[in-house]
């Protein structure tokens, strides 16, 4: 609320206006330096701050209020602008490159598919994991070929079928056609024929020229033909090269020429060195020469079931000893082991004891194994059975197969007298 103030008293008209001739009071004047002097003494404790700044105090100036006289006022202050402050430029900062931030892979983000390592060829084999892409393999390889052998097949179909005689021709052509293999089958044809002319013809120059993997079957060719001393140098031959089936050939050789002692020192050294045939061989030689002792002690020394044909050499001595029993046990066994001529030898013991009828089931048994000699030894049984008729078409067969025996049975049943000879 706004003091009433009382008005001065009326002037006269014309009266000079003349300053107060009182003493100065101490108040003020007005109201408004009243209202400076007010205004001064707030501010006055901000003037040092303003000083620190740079900055001189400004009074304020208080707005004329409604109703005071407008009469000279005080000048006004002049208004100094403050002293500029000097400007320095920031002291420069050295540039330092900054630290490299060692490089994180982004955390992988489960929705996406996780990379993988190419895959590795792996074995064909290998089954392939459920879920998981098909290793690529690489292109499969074509198997090594050989050249075809049409003519050298049939004619090892036909030896193995024992028809030596008709597997020759396929096999002199298969020669001349230059197919791997072929000669070696023609050799054995022409054992198995008893063509022994041919072989030595054909096996001999190549022996001479250093083919001694030849050297065994030239003996057997040259024995056969009768030529012993021949003979017994190319089945020395074979045996030094390392062919240590030769051993049984050249022990027949010498047994046949009566050196039974050196005979039986070549078995020794054949069944020593782990030939199948040797031990059987050895056996059958001490029987022949009445020497069962020797015959037995062969026997169990090399008897062996990984052998098969020692375990029937043990049957042939049980035999002569009389354990009948033993020995049909024995060659049962060995027929099981496939000994190359149990159904031959068990035949041979049947016979013996004389059950005719279960020895020739034995030896049907050896035709139908294809055991070495069957048409012979089925041959003589049936003449010694009195059924020449089905002899003679057995020996036939055995004349094919080169067999001097079966050459020598049929011309007897045929009445020929082999003295004349």
């Amino acid at each position: 609320m706004t003091a009433q103030l009382e008005p001065e008293a009326p002037r006269p008209a014309g009266a000079p206006h003349l300053p107060a001739l009182l003493p100065p009071v101490d108040r003020p004047a007005t109201i408004a330096e009243a209202v400076a002097e007010a205004v001064a003494e707030a501010v006055a404790p901000a003037e040092p701050a303003a000083a620190a700044l740079g900055h001189a105090a400004v009074p304020a100036q208080a707005a004329p209020l409604a109703g005071d006289p407008v009469g000279p006022q005080d000048p006004p202050v002049p208004h100094e602008p403050p002293a500029p402050v000097p400007h320095e430029p920031p002291a420069p900062v050295p540039h330092e490159p900054p630290a490299p931030v060692p490089h994180e892979p982004p955390a992988p983000d489960p929705y996406q598919p996780v990379p993988r390592d190419p895959p590795v060829p792996s074995d064909p084999s290998t089954p392939p994991v459920p879920g998981e892409p098909p290793i690529p393999r690489d292109p499969p390889t074509d198997p090594p070929t050989h050249p075809p052998t049409p003519l050298s097949d049939a004619g090892r179909a036909l030896l193995d079928a024992g028809r030596a005689a008709e597997a020759v021709e396929p096999l002199r052509r298969a020669v001349a056609s230059a197919e791997p293999g072929s000669a070696d089958l023609l050799v054995s044809a022409y054992l198995d024929v008893g063509a022994w002319s041919a072989v030595i013809d054909w096996l001999g120059p190549l022996v001479a020229d250093g083919r001694v993997e030849f050297a065994g079957r030239l003996g057997v060719a040259l024995a056969e033909f009768g030529d012993h001393v021949r003979a017994e140098s190319m089945l020395r031959t074979a045996l030094a090269a390392g062919e240590v089936a030769a051993a049984n050939d050249l022990a027949l050789l010498l047994r046949d020429d009566g050196r039974l002692v050196e005979a039986a020192h070549v078995l020794t050294h054949a069944a020593d060195a782990g030939d199948p045939l040797a031990p059987d061989n050895l056996v059958a030689l001490h029987l022949e020469d009445g020497d069962l002792v020797g015959a037995v002690e062969a026997a169990e020394r090399y008897a062996d079931e990984r052998r098969p044909d020692t375990v029937v050499a043990l049957a042939d001595v049980r035999a002569a000893q009389g354990r009948d029993a033993d020995a049909d046990a024995l060659y049962r066994r060995a027929a099981e082991l496939g000994a190359l001529r149990a159904h031959t030898a068990y035949a041979g013991f049947l016979v013996d004891r004389g059950d005719l009828t279960a020895a020739e089931d034995e030896f049907r048994e050896a035709e139908r194994h294809n055991e070495p000699r069957w048409p012979v030894t089925v041959a003589r049984f049936l003449m010694d059975t009195g059924r020449p008729d089905a002899a003679r078409r057995y020996l036939a067969v055995g004349v094919d197969a080169g067999d001097r025996e079966a050459e020598d049975l049929l011309a007897e049943l045929d009445g020929e007298d082999l003295t004349d000879d």
